[in-house]
């Protein structure tokens, strides 16, 4: 006589076992997706930090081709001034362009025609808010970019052997409403023809 054979029962997921499936299926794709869907609101568009780069790298580089002299450009010592004693008024005088706070001299500003800008010390705490515009004061023909504001601080600091009096540390800080944090650029500007004038 032949052995008896079992019957075979196919082998399934049952309905309990089929629910749990699609529960923690369920949990484990809300979790990616929800991951997702932050980091693309928390990133930011690569076209905003591009042109926050661009404006911030142009407004350091405006900064940085100003003269680093001891007296204000438009003292009649500035070209044999030694020191800031050497300015018309002395050290701290009005010509003095270490005098602290760095700033601009009275009447100076970036988009004046008769008394701009005129050395790097002059850009301390300079805003351009309201969009940007060329050293001429025209706005750049994008609309896009009047989100944008750059603003600008310079101090005193040392470079490796150079000392603080004799090198400058400019920052730019671009800001944007989809740009949290603002972009940050930093450059450094040495006084090495402290008698250079344009």
């Amino acid at each position: 006589m032949f052995p008896r054979r079992e019957a075979h029962r196919p082998r399934g997921a049952t309905l309990i076992e089929l629910i749990m499936f699609i529960v923690v299926v369920g949990a484990a794709v809300t979790g990616v997706l929800g991951a997702i869907s932050y980091a693309t609101r928390a990133s930011v568009d690569p076209m905003i930090q591009k042109q926050a780069l661009a404006i911030a790298e142009a407004v350091l580089e405006e900064v940085q081709l100003m003269p680093f002299t001891y007296c204000d450009p438009d003292d009649a010592n500035a070209a044999t001034a030694l020191d800031a004693a050497g300015c018309t008024g002395g050290a701290g005088g009005a010509n003095d362009e270490s005098r602290l706070p760095l700033s601009a001299e009275a009447g100076e500003t970036r988009l004046s025609i008769t008394t701009p800008y005129d050395n790097v010390s002059d850009y301390n705490v300079f805003n351009m808010a309201g969009g940007v515009v060329d050293i001429a004061g025209n706005p750049v023909p994008m609309p896009e970019l009047a989100a944008y504001t750059a603003t600008v601080a310079v101090v005193g600091q040392a470079l490796g052997g150079i000392a603080a009096g004799e090198s400058l540390l400019v920052t730019v800080t671009v800001t944007h409403p989809s740009l949290n944090p603002g972009l940050v650029l930093h450059g450094y500007r040495v006084r090495y023809a402290p008698n250079a004038l344009p």
